[in-house]
């Protein structure tokens, strides 16, 4: 019962229902295997759940909802975390949003588009113009406002850990009008030169053939396990199974391996930048 009392239920929201969910199994007088026993869930993950370092879904909400007696307690829980949990976001993307504020490591792959942490706003309108074009401009102005809070985790710099590889073509195709496009490099530039990330340049060459219609993003956490996650214009996947985020951060380190070095990727987008903002084409 004691170990109850180590959990801090303000620090998260997966603490907070963790820490409720712990109490009232121990108060009904039920083990671990006792709670899950009859749903699709293990030992090992419900204890996860308790010690703040899952999410509860809501099938399992609904199923110790059952076990516990708790009138739906935990279901209405997960339903009110989930609503406020959106402010403004898709709902497939929602949890990495959140999960992003309490990472301590993010390592992503992008061969589509600029990642959102390093968008500028005009990058981002011109996103949206292209894959949401019937977005009011107050839902626009909402995604600009999200956005620039998500980037605010650039500012604590010992907190988070940033290392991208972005396709050669991200840097070469632009999206946006030559001076907008010199921005947008300009700003990875400043990123990188502050110490905030980690930028690699993957060429056209290098063997991606295999990744190259989907981006990947990996979150390591202090007390929680690393997750995956990937998406297109219109989905998203989480992918919380260790033996797949395993394998599919092997790829990624491959990737790594192949793409240029920090330094010359970098020299090569302050090149690139320097053309646009001179009219020209990067080579």
């Amino acid at each position: 019962m004691g170990t109850s009392k180590d959990i801090d239920g303000s620090a998260s929201v997966p603490a907070f229902y963790g820490k409720e969910l712990r109490w009232r199994r121990e108060a009904a007088g039920l083990t671990l295997q006792q709670a899950v026993d009859g749903s699709f869930y293990g030992v090992s993950y419900l204890s996860e759940i308790e010690r703040g370092q899952r999410r509860m879904p809501m099938d399992l909400a609904r199923h110790v909802d059952g076990v516990l007696g708790t009138d739906g307690f935990f279901e209405r829980c997960c339903e009110d975390v989930r609503n406020a949990r959106l402010g403004g976001h898709a709902e497939y993307f929602a949890p990495v949003a959140e999960a992003e504020t309490r990472a301590r490591t993010i390592e992503e792959w992008c061969c589509g588009v600029v990642p959102g942490l390093l968008q500028t706003e005009a990058y981002l309108r011109a996103l949206i113009r292209s894959t949401h074009p019937l977005d009011l401009p107050e839902e626009v102005g909402q995604k600009v406002r999200i956005r620039a809070k998500r980037v605010a985790l650039f500012g604590d710099r010992k907190k988070l850990e940033y290392w991208v590889i972005l396709h050669e073509s991200l840097v070469r195709n632009p999206l946006l009008p030559p001076a907008e496009m010199a921005e947008q490099l300009d700003r990875i530039v400043a990123l990188a030169g502050s110490g905030r990330i980690v930028p690699q340049i993957l060429l056209w060459n290098a063997p991606t053939r295999p990744f190259m219609e989907m981006s990947l993003r990996f979150m390591e956490f202090d007390d929680e396990p690393p997750l995956l996650y990937t998406e297109g214009p219109y989905h998203g996947q989480t992918i919380e199974d260790p033996a797949i985020v395993k394998q599919y951060h092997k790829a990624y380190d491959r990737l790594r391996a192949a793409a240029l070095p920090p330094e010359a990727s970098l020299t090569m987008i302050e090149n690139a930048a320097e053309d646009y903002r001179n009219g020209k084409q990067p080579k």
